[in-house]
């Protein structure tokens, strides 16, 4: 009877027969209770499976595994799940792979991210397990869990999650490694999975079920560790932007410690240092440098003049960014009027501006010009700031004149009365650069005799430094009347120093043999007297004008200027004595104009940050 009991098959059939049969082989008294004992636990343990409470429900009740075919289904699935996770090596017919994957953004969730690496509790597996999918499934394992499609359940609307304890770690491999394998997801099952996603208000919610995922190992210190990384991250990045930030303030408050350094300094009081980094922009690389200008195009052999920068004794001057300037001026009109030597400083604003746009083309002559003297004015457009530098002759500032004498002939005056003729043309600018002087050491002006003119009135004699102040005060009056000042920036860039040596520019004056600045402050000349009188006639102006005093910085570069260097096609005179014509008034570019501008930057820059403090205030 032992022998038959122990090989008498089980589960064919219907289940009450084949425990009838069963019975029937016991013949004994005590073997008779323990049969019905056996039954009882069986039908027992059926029932506890059916109307097994979920702890996890949204809200409390039992599953009904008798109601639907889908909760039969439930119940069959909790049965497989509670069946493989005492015998594990099994496989089911019906579930060849224990754990189909589904993924609910609604429900509630395992945050596996809460868990430290430093902990001392040990991690639970299902923060393991949930982990794992997440990470093979390509979703960030914050945001989803993955759980079995036999555990979605719908109550009052809602999607509520049963728990089910997850299969344990097998198939662990020889050598430790881990042998993460999951089938391919088709596009047909990830739509499911996402219409999953948004239906919860389904009465009864469809879930496709996806490929099976494999079971596999699991190092939940690797795991968190993924997960750490991915806080890490986070962490370093709210560093890196929160050290964004304080380095930003923090070269926000140096620059603007820069700044009103400069407004406490005389920028005009200091000295030339070597500076290697400079010049602003290579020899060669600006073709829109006059001829009269491009020293080294004309043969000089000597660069050094190019290696020094202005150096204020109380500060720090900045070196002119181009692309900031641009931004500065975007949309505006930065005229210069005055003589040859302003469109020294004119060229030298171009071609550093010019150097730090991309797309060089879109930088021209609003009339095509290349050459640039000769005519009354110039423009150079800046297309893609909306921008123009433009040029004024106006070597006087006043009008050049004829008039008629005595003889009927005409004789050239000029009206010390009258504003240049060109000064409507700039008078709405938004910055403003004028400047005279050098004009004033022509015989005609420096002698004075039958040339100024007021009204009809034509001096026979007038002392040059009277006729500069009356020239003077002429154009401050116009720029009184004329600009506005709550638009219009206005500056006067002093008189620049020449370095004839032996004679004047017509007299065989020369400067080729000097190649170094002036060291010893006893060699520099008196401080010009019109400057004097400019700087008077400033002082009473309604108009706030800037005067940009470069007299004395100018005065040590004995080396900066063209002298013979001023032109390559010589003329058979020029040939036959070559040292007798030299320039010891205008400036090589790349040179001292350069520094003029680094200057005028640094103006600009101050009256930027004035404006914005003003602004702030309530």
């Amino acid at each position: 009877m032992a022998e038959a009991t122990k090989y008498l098959p089980l589960g064919g059939g219907n289940l009450i027969p084949d425990i009838m049969s069963f019975l029937a082989h016991f013949k004994t008294r005590r073997s008779v209770p323990f049969a019905y004992g056996f039954m009882f636990v069986f039908v027992a343990f059926t029932v506890f499976l059916a109307f097994s409470p979920s702890p996890n429900a949204s809200s409390p009740g039992f599953t009904n595994i008798f109601a639907t075919s889908s909760a039969s289904a439930s119940y069959k699935s909790q049965f497989n799940s509670l069946f493989y996770y005492f015998f594990p090596n099994i496989s089911s017919p019906s579930h060849p792979q224990s754990y189909p994957l589904h993924i609910n953004t609604t429900s509630r969730s395992i945050n596996v991210t809460s868990s430290s690496p430093n902990s001392s509790s040990k991690p639970s597996t299902s923060k393991t397990q949930s982990s794992f999918i997440s990470s093979q499934n390509k979703f960030p394992a914050t945001n989803h869990t993955a759980i079995p499609s036999s555990n979605f359940k719908t109550s009052s609307n809602r999607t509520s999650v049963l728990p089910v304890k997850p299969p344990p770690i097998v198939n662990k491999q020889p050598s430790g490694a881990v042998n993460h394998t999951r089938s391919p997801v088709k596009s047909s099952e990830s739509k499911a999975v996402k219409a999953n996603q948004s239906t919860n208000a389904a009465a009864s919610p469809k879930v496709s079920a996806s490929p099976p995922l494999q079971r596999v190992p699991v190092n939940p210190k690797k795991n968190l560790s993924s997960v750490e990384g991915v806080k890490g991250v986070a962490s370093n990045n709210y560093t890196a932007s929160l050290a964004k930030k304080q380095g930003n303030s923090t070269v926000t408050g140096h620059k603007n410690e820069l700044i009103e350094s400069l407004m406490k300094c005389d920028l005009f009081d200091g000295e030339w240092v070597r500076d290697d980094s400079y010049p602003l922009y290579k020899p060669g690389s600006c073709s829109l440098i006059d001829e009269q200008f491009d020293c080294i195009q004309n043969g000089r052999p000597d660069k050094n003049y190019q290696k020094y920068k202005w150096k204020p004794k109380g500060c720090s001057l900045p070196r002119l960014d181009g692309h900031r300037l641009l931004n500065m001026l975007r949309g505006k009109r930065l005229v210069f009027v005055g003589d040859s030597i302003n469109r020294n400083m004119w060229e030298s604003l171009i071609c550093i501006l010019r150097n730090s746009v991309q797309n060089k083309s879109k930088v021209y002559e609003a009339n095509g010009r290349v050459q640039f003297r000769g005519e009354a004015s110039y423009s150079f457009v800046f297309e893609d700031y909306n921008f123009t530098v433009e040029l004024f002759v106006s070597p006087f500032l006043v009008q050049e004149w004829e008039t008629a004498d005595n003889n009927g002939t005409t004789k050239q005056t000029l009206r010390l009365d009258l504003v240049g003729k060109s000064s409507d043309e700039y008078k709405d600018a938004d910055i403003m650069i004028f400047n005279t002087g050098h004009w004033w050491t022509h015989e005609k002006t420096s002698t004075g005799k039958d040339y100024y003119q007021e009204g009809s009135h034509v001096y026979e004699e007038l002392n040059v430094l009277e006729a500069f102040r009356r020239a003077i005060t002429t154009w401050s009056r116009w720029v009184d009347a004329n600009v506005n000042p709550s638009k219009s920036v206005v500056f006067f860039r002093g008189y620049s120093a020449s370095h004839f040596s032996g004679g004047q520019w017509n007299s065989g004056g020369q400067c080729d043999s000097e190649t170094a600045p002036i060291e010893n402050e006893k060699y520099l000349t008196e401080y010009p007297p019109k400057m004097k009188v400019l700087e008077k006639v400033i002082k009473y102006m309604k108009t706030r004008v800037t005067y940009l005093n470069v007299t004395r910085m100018t005065d040590f570069r004995k080396d900066g200027h063209p002298s013979i260097y001023r032109k390559q096609n010589l003329s058979p005179e020029e040939r036959r004595s070559p040292l007798m014509i030299q320039d010891c008034s205008h400036w090589c570019l790349p040179g001292v104009p350069d520094a003029w501008n680094e200057i005028l930057y640094a103006h600009l820059l101050v009256r930027q940050y004035q404006n914005q403090k003003q602004s702030k205030r309530p």
